[in-house]
């Protein structure tokens, strides 16, 4: 609460009111320019590949900038009405080939439960803590190992995230997910299908690739580095709210503003989960103008790459630590012992 009694949620929810002005700026600064590229890039295979590459680069960004958008859509933040944002964000899952309804309520899972120990798994990146990693077989602990490989979440975890998981839904899954995930199965289908008519499988193929890897790589890094930092906040649920998970277990990550501009200012994580409400246009003026946002986590770019060496939740020393704090292997522990130091004579009993 702030000294006048006024709870600081209340008091941002001024900056959660979509202008239909700038909404228009940022679609036309976001899907027009990614369009344009995409075309740009078909056109120059016939010069060079490597001119390809190189075009693919701003391509993926104003790609990354249009996932903002969709992400905006799905908290009903970027348009007013709950119906015009599902009918934009229906639009925009064609380009980020991720169904709506579907990636919505997942996405409202992961606000509701982040920073949570006890209801981790809902579109958050799955992290043990030190004796969760301690108490798994030899072969779950190499399968967790290769799940937070760089190479494996940045690299294959693109292909995994945008193109195959996205396109299968449980028969338990509500109806209205269903409808969302077949239907954007069936609508991909055919603009797929299309455009490979159209320009050649070959073509597209080769266009659309290095798009899915850069843009799906750095969306899948963000949303990592956004709860994944050291000093990050978990709590069990006895111990767990939802505004110290949004300002002190979310970052603000300054990037460069050409970087800012091409993640939608997403970075500034701690106000989009304070309110999330508030359209990526307005989260800096918020950060900006609310006291409460001046004292939250901040890390740099380098802060940000660095992040990615963390891999499990100590709980005794509240941080997340990396595996050369806690030894590249591991086994039960029986004592049940927790942190960084349970794993030593496990290393030990593993070398023997």
């Amino acid at each position: 609460m702030r000294p006048d009694g006024v709870s600081w949620h209340d008091s941002v929810d001024r900056y959660a009111r979509p202008d239909l002005g700038r909404t228009l700026l940022a679609l036309t600064t976001s899907v027009v320019p990614f369009i344009g590229l995409w075309a740009l890039m078909y056109l120059a295979l016939s010069v060079s590949y490597l001119l390809v590459l190189a075009l693919a680069v701003p391509t993926a960004g104003f790609l990354l900038r249009t996932y903002i958008l969709f992400h905006d859509c799905a908290h009903g933040s970027l348009l007013k009405g709950r119906r015009a944002n599902q009918c934009l964000g229906v639009v925009l899952a064609l380009i980020v080939f991720t169904p709506f309804a579907r990636w919505r309520q997942d996405h409202t899972g992961h606000h509701a439960t982040g920073s949570n120990l006890d209801r981790r798994g809902t579109g958050d990146v799955p992290t043990l803590t030190v004796a969760e990693y301690n108490a798994r077989s030899r072969g779950a602990r190499l399968g967790y190992r290769l799940f937070r490989n760089p190479l494996v979440m940045f690299g294959m975890g693109p292909i995994y995230g945008m193109l195959l998981e996205p396109r299968w839904v449980g028969r338990s899954a509500r109806p209205r997910v269903q409808r969302s995930t077949w239907g954007t199965d069936l609508a991909l289908a055919l603009m797929v299908g299309g455009l490979c008519w159209l320009l050649g499988w070959r073509d597209f193929v080769l266009v659309e690739a290095p798009l899915v890897v850069l843009a799906g790589g750095a969306g899948i890094w963000l949303f990592y580095v956004q709860h994944q930092f050291e000093a990050t906040y978990w709590r069990r649920s006895p111990e767990w709210s939802y505004e110290d998970a949004a300002l002190r277990g979310s970052s603000y990550l300054r990037l460069p503003k050409v970087l800012q501009f091409f993640t939608g200012s997403i970075g500034l994580h701690h106000v989009h989960h304070l309110s999330p409400k508030i359209p990526s246009y307005n989260l800096q003026r918020a950060h900006d103008e609310s006291p409460i946002f001046h004292s939250v986590p901040q890390l740099s770019l380098w802060q940000g790459l660095q992040a990615v060496r963390l891999k499990l939740w100590d709980e005794d020393a509240g941080r997340l630590v990396t595996w050369a704090e806690v030894g590249t292997h591991g086994s039960p522990d029986p004592a049940g012992r927790n942190g960084p130091a349970a794993v030593v004579p496990a290393l030990a009993r593993d070398a023997d």
